[in-house]
């Protein structure tokens, strides 16, 4: 880069001084063309050349005028002729008396001769201007020429001055181009074009394949890269342009303010629309300087679904067992009281074990025509009593198969609020009691979920939907009800949270706007 910068500049030097010598010849010729047009028609106008002219002996009086004007104009000849080019003067004695070599006959018919002629002295720039009566006729000639070798010589004078402005100006300009190669080889590391191109492809390929969604700001506060995954992730269109202020951008709230902030964070939950993403960020340094900070992002949410659809099926299993071996207790007792010929009491209680337990299935079947729910609170009943928690669906329960809201959401919204009402309860006193209600009104569903837990102060209730926020310690909490939240402003909808009377501890309202057919 530096040799490329230094040949460019020496050759631009170059032009420039070849220029400036042209122009500075073609200043020469055109200076000597009106010095020596100046001393020709002085000549020509001095009233005693034209009085020697009329004499029988013009050169006795002519050539010692012409030679001391020569001298003292620093011309190179004078030389005064008759109509006929017969010389009267002339620096070179012999040559009086001879022709003028040379065009002339613009000179005699009034005009101005100006060339450059090849004569006696060598090359040289000569004019000729004619010599007047007072009545116009032209009695002679003047001609007064300057050589070339003499204008090249001035030239030559000039040439140490523009030498050395050359010298400097190549000096000057090695030194800017020096100073900025080695700038640009700081900046870049030492790495030249080859090896910037091949980095640069490199980095582009590796950056928009990778699986995790990148995020890059500098120390100005502009995304400087989103990569295809974290467009993806973050909901940025494909053909929208990243270099811009992140408050400029459509980012997610959460995740906006986790890149403002500029704060160290590891695997930490964002919410990002329907998605739960997993963000991790740093600050990046080089040589001590800030070069600004990396989020990187990870989809986590299907393996928050698979995690929680996995717990419930831990949670129905551990019921299942328990209910197995109560079941068994309950079968002996029942063969026992056979044995003991008894038949009637055993028929007795093994109808109403069937019945009680026949009860919250035929109530949960009956008033909710979403298999998927209906399947998810009889789940969540079995998990409820394996906690000693007694979990109860609202003889208010409708919702009919045509309301018109996915299943999905339907799941997240109940699932969450029935998860957060357990915990709530499962270390309170005694009576443990969660109560749904999952209602289809005239245009919305509402899910209200009660429990006899502690409550919330009003300050929690205000947090309670805030990603992160929990009432227990530990990392990845407060994700559930922030998923409500999600879902609820997806839809328009709203939610609520109202601190216990006298048998309710917290009553969590959720209201999602549907679309009936």
């Amino acid at each position: 880069m530096f040799a490329l910068q230094v040949l460019v500049v020496t050759l631009l030097v170059a032009i420039g001084t070849a220029g400036a010598f042209l122009l500075a010849r073609s200043d020469a010729h055109n200076a000597a063309v009106g010095e020596v047009t100046a001393v020709a028609e002085a000549i020509a106008r001095s009233p005693g050349v034209a009085e020697a002219l009329r004499t029988g002996n013009p050169t006795a009086e002519l050539q010692p005028y012409a030679e001391s004007t020569r001298l003292a104009t620093g011309t190179d000849f004078i030389v005064v002729m008759a109509p006929d080019r017969t010389r009267y003067t002339h620096p070179t004695v012999s040559l009086i008396g001879q022709k003028f070599a040379g065009d002339v006959d613009a000179a005699l018919r009034g005009g101005t001769v100006i060339q450059q002629y090849r004569g006696s002295l060598g090359d040289s720039v000569r004019t000729v201007v004619p010599v007047r009566e007072p009545d116009g006729a032209i009695i002679g000639l003047v001609s007064v020429g300057i050589t070339t070798e003499a204008i090249n010589r001035g030239l030559l004078r000039q040439v140490p001055a523009v030498a050395g402005s050359t010298a400097v100006a190549l000096l000057l300009a090695g030194a800017g181009a020096w100073l900025l190669s080695r700038r640009l080889r700081r900046q870049t590391h030492g790495l030249g074009p080859a090896e910037m191109t091949r980095m640069y492809e490199y980095y582009d390929a590796v950056l928009h394949s990778v699986r995790e969604g990148l995020v890059v700001v500098d120390r100005d506060g502009r995304v400087a890269l989103i990569n295809d995954e974290g467009r993806r992730l973050l909901g940025v269109p494909d053909d929208s342009r990243v270099d811009r202020p992140v408050a400029e951008l459509d980012l997610p709230t959460e995740a906006a303010e986790l890149i403002a902030s500029r704060r160290p964070t590891v695997d930490e939950p964002v919410l990002a629309g329907d998605r739960v993403l997993v963000a991790s960020q740093s600050e990046t340094r080089f040589e001590g300087r800030t070069l600004g900070t990396v989020l990187t992002l990870r989809d986590h949410t299907e393996l928050r679904e698979l995690t929680g659809e996995l717990d419930s099926v831990r949670g129905l299993t551990a019921a299942l067992q328990a209910q197995a071996h109560e079941a068994a207790n309950r079968l002996h007792t029942v063969l026992t009281m056979v044995e003991l010929g008894r038949a009637d009491e055993a028929i007795e209680l093994a109808t109403a074990e069937l019945a009680l337990a026949q009860q919250l299935t035929d109530q949960v079947v009956g008033a909710l025509d979403e298999p998927a729910l209906a399947a998810l609170l009889l789940g969540k009943s079995a998990q409820a009593s394996e906690r000693g928690v007694e979990l109860t669906v609202s003889d208010d329960s409708r919702l009919a198969g045509e309301h018109m809201l996915p299943s999905r959401d339907l799941l997240t919204v109940v699932g969450n609020l029935v998860d957060n009402a357990l915990e709530a309860v499962a270390l309170a006193d005694p009576p443990r009691r969660v109560r749904v209600l999952v209602r289809q009104e005239q245009d919305e569903v509402l899910v209200r979920v009660s429990d006899t837990g502690p409550g919330l102060t009003p300050d929690q209730a205000a947090a309670a939907f805030r990603r992160g926020w929990s009432t227990k310690p530990g990392a990845g909490r407060g994700v559930g009800l922030s998923l409500v939240r999600q879902v609820a402003e997806r839809y328009g909808g709203s939610y609520a949270i109202t601190s216990g009377t006298d048998d309710h501890g917290a009553i969590l309202t959720v209201r999602l706007p549907v679309r009936t057919p």
